[in-house]
């Protein structure tokens, strides 16, 4: 069984996500710790838990989702999992980086890239990737079935939906996302977004006003 926690690290308020079971496995999902101390506090965690990171994945690479993505890596001697279409943004993160006066080093070792309907196992417990483009081309949500909760990143968020104004987003595809990826999931589904609190399916069906077809 998965146990979800989450950390919220960088001056964007980015939500990290440690998922972790009863083996003592656990995946880094978007790792934001941008400050020493941030990557300490994901470290003594880790640690405290006796937990073995076994894989770390990117939902998009926006940079206050990469920013730990080297220190993650050399620590837990970790490659890179994201979407292919991901990949043009994640080499730009940098240069985003130094507008926002955030400078940081990039990962630099192998990706691995994932497919729509991939399985990614934590152990015994599975993944499934779903492709949700728009706020960023090569976006992906990661769902449970099992235990009925998606990882969304930044498409989707309590009451609100990831921005499109950045670089390559695209409004009309972020929703088509939406509505075909995750509002078709059980309404209990529990939504892990990449900024803000939890939510469920059924809530932002009934609830965010940018979403009018239900």
């Amino acid at each position: 069984m998965i146990k979800v926690e989450h950390f919220t690290f960088n001056p964007l308020q980015e939500n990290t996500y440690l998922l972790s079971n009863e083996k003592g496995k656990a995946l880094i999902i978007d790792p934001g710790c941008y400050f020493t101390a941030e990557q300490e506090t994901l470290q003594t965690h880790i640690t405290q838990q006796n937990l073995t990171p076994i894989k770390l994945i990117n939902t998009h690479c926006h940079l206050d989702h990469v920013f730990g993505n080297k220190w993650v890596a050399k620590t837990y001697q970790l490659e890179l999992h994201l979407h292919k279409d991901e990949e043009k943004v994640f080499e730009l993160a940098p240069a985003f980086g130094l507008t926002w006066g955030l400078s940081f080093d990039n990962y630099k070792g192998p990706l691995h890239f994932v497919q729509p309907g991939d399985d990614i196992y934590l152990v015994d417990d599975a993944l499934t990737v779903l492709f949700t483009p728009g706020h960023s081309p090569g976006s992906i949500s990661l769902y449970c079935k099992a235990q009925q909760f998606v990882i969304s990143g930044d498409v989707l968020f309590f009451e609100g939906i990831g921005r499109t104004d950045l670089p390559s987003g695209n409004h009309q595809q972020l929703i088509k996302s939406i509505q075909e990826q995750l509002f078709t999931l059980p309404d209990d589904t529990i939504v892990y977004s990449g900024h803000g609190p939890a939510t469920t399916i059924g809530h932002e069906k009934k609830h965010n006003p940018y979403i009018t077809t239900y």
